[in-house]
């Protein structure tokens, strides 16, 4: 019969409150998810008024 120190080495995860490694890989995932969209939504404000404002000028250059 097995013994409980040859059954934990079989299974690293046995022990689901000890093991931590698969929930730190998803948090991070989740952060770095975050941290990318938090870019994009702010690259994507900032161009739509850089467009703007490139627009403007065109406007006042042609003016003139």
């Amino acid at each position: 019969m097995l013994d409980r120190h040859s059954t934990i080495g079989a299974f690293p995860c046995a022990h689901l409150g000890k093991c931590q490694r698969g929930a730190t890989a998803i948090e991070y995932g989740l952060i770095v998810a975050l941290i990318a969209l938090t870019v994009m939504g702010a690259m994507t404000a900032t161009a739509s008024k850089t467009i703007n404002m490139w627009g403007n000028v065109s406007n006042e250059v042609n003016k003139h």
